[in-house]
């Protein structure tokens, strides 16, 4: 029958044959066989096309619908794709996020995860938003369930070869000679208190950016020195793409989350996101 339907399309036995993979006599055999089985002619034969008969036009009708059926069925068996939106800043995105979804993907074919990045509060209502990675201090919300995802420890991060030209930045002589790249956070004042207790340390060069990514990236070119949380320069510290030139941590109040509805949409895949960003939290740290 799906030679014949093929053979109904084309209305010529040659190009059934070529899209089937099959000869052209093939074809022609398994229609005749067909019509016999039947006792009535399906096409009208002509030099050079095929013409459907009134039989042939209603029979080959019922079988479309019939392979439409089957081909709904097999549809339905088939499980279809789970899609979750998670919403994260834009550095928690290029700096933690993208780097690890091929590990994501492939634990988790199934899941289509949706990466919002953004530094507005996303609302897990009107925005459709399945997870979120929050910076503050729980509680976020009623009706939220909160997870902490990591301290936010800060420190200072330059080039190794920034260094070696200017000198430890440690040393109050040397600072004034460093750009201060700024981010939306702004906390080198903290930073500076806490590293010099005894006094205020300055620097008369300062860059500022709206993302603590462009920051640690103008950091790592060798522009001068930027504050970040310690997750997000880990593998550039352990590659030597960046140093850490102070003794200095500065500890803030707020810390990173994971936040989800506690009755949220789609209770399975959550559930299995969150368990993957704890399993690639403790790989980050390990």
């Amino acid at each position: 029958m799906a030679r014949f339907d093929v053979a109904a399309r084309h209305l010529n036995f040659r190009l059934a044959a070529e899209e089937l993979g099959v000869t052209q006599g093939a074809v022609a055999q398994q229609v005749r066989g067909l019509e016999t089985i039947l006792g009535l002619k399906l096409f009208e034969r002509h030099p050079r096309t095929l013409a459907l008969t009134e039989a042939g036009r209603g029979y080959v009708g019922n079988i479309r619908r019939a392979f439409e059926l089957i081909a709904d069925a097999t549809d339905a068996l088939k499980p279809e794709p789970r899609h979750l939106t998670i919403s994260v800043t834009p550095t928690f995105a290029s700096r933690w996020l993208i780097p690890r979804l091929p590990e994501f993907t492939e634990m988790h074919p199934d899941i289509d995860l949706r990466i919002l990045a953004t530094d507005r509060i996303s609302n897990f209502q009107t925005d459709a938003v399945d997870l979120a990675v929050r910076y503050g201090r729980p509680p976020f919300g009623p009706g939220l369930l909160a997870d902490l995802l990591y301290e936010h420890v800060i420190v200072a991060v330059a080039s190794p070869l920034l260094i070696e030209k200017l000198g430890p930045p440690a040393e109050p002589e040397n600072l004034r000679h460093y750009a201060l790249l700024h981010d939306a956070h702004d906390f080198w004042p903290q930073f500076l208190d806490v590293a010099f207790p005894g006094g205020a340390a300055t620097s008369g060069k300062n860059i500022r950016f709206n993302q603590t990514s462009l920051a640690i990236d103008a950091a790592a070119a060798g522009q001068g020195l930027a504050l970040a949380s310690l997750f997000f320069v880990t593998e550039d510290l352990g590659s030597r793409r960046l140093v850490n030139p102070f003794k200095t941590e500065l500890r803030v109040e707020a810390d990173f989350y994971l936040v989800s509805p506690r009755k949220p949409r789609h209770p399975g895949a959550v559930r299995e996101v969150r368990e993957w960003m704890g399993i690639a939290k403790a790989g980050a740290r390990g």
